[in-house]
């Protein structure tokens, strides 16, 4: 059986530190605003990356051809399919928490990677929330355009440029935590 984002996240957790919530990203397969663009660039892409691969194939041409086209077929094929694999892939490795002192970004596909940030240091946190609820908040300014990529790189290249909890269900509600832990640490000091 699998262990709950709680359980897993319990080893993160330094001595004294308090877990207020944990949980996991949206699960499964996604659209994100920024695949208005990919979708039809992917098959665009890959439409001819596969078209040209058959055409020089079918017309006997040297081997040096044909091996040519390949990397820009296997390109065409990640954009066009793979990168919604490799995105739910990825959200399935990750963890997100928010402890009495940290908020605490758990991924990585081949080897373990804790991101954490302070919550007295947090200068700016501000969340997107989808009709179900359910929304992304993000830690630190975000660059241009951001949102409009879906708030990440593309899957599987690279780390976000923005720290974020993305596809974090009840939203409001984790934001809500995320602004009481602040205010305690504030009491605190």
């Amino acid at each position: 059986m699998d262990d709950t984002p709680e359980e897993l996240i319990c080893s993160e957790l330094g001595l004294g530190e308090h877990l207020l919530w944990a949980d996991r990203p949206g699960q499964g397969f996604v659209l994100r605003a920024g695949d208005a663009f990919m979708i039809p660039f992917s098959l665009m892409w890959g439409g001819f990356a596969i078209f040209w691969e058959v055409a020089v194939l079918a017309s006997g041409v040297p081997w040096f051809f044909a091996l040519w086209g390949i990397p820009f077929v296997l390109i065409g094929l990640y954009i066009m399919v793979g990168r919604f694999w490799a995105d739910a892939w990825q959200r399935a490795k990750t963890l997100y928490a928010v402890t009495s002192e940290r908020v605490i970004i758990v991924s990585g596909l081949f080897a373990r990677q804790v991101k954490s940030l302070s919550i007295d240091t947090l200068s700016e946190v501000s969340f997107t929330e989808r009709q179900d609820g359910s929304g992304t908040i993000t830690f630190g300014p975000a660059p241009p355009f951001y949102s409009w990529q879906g708030g990440t790189c593309w899957p599987g290249f690279g780390r976000q440029a923005v720290p974020c909890f993305e596809l974090a269900g009840e939203a409001r509600k984790v934001y809500e935590v995320i602004r009481g832990a602040q205010r305690a640490a504030k009491q605190r000091a």
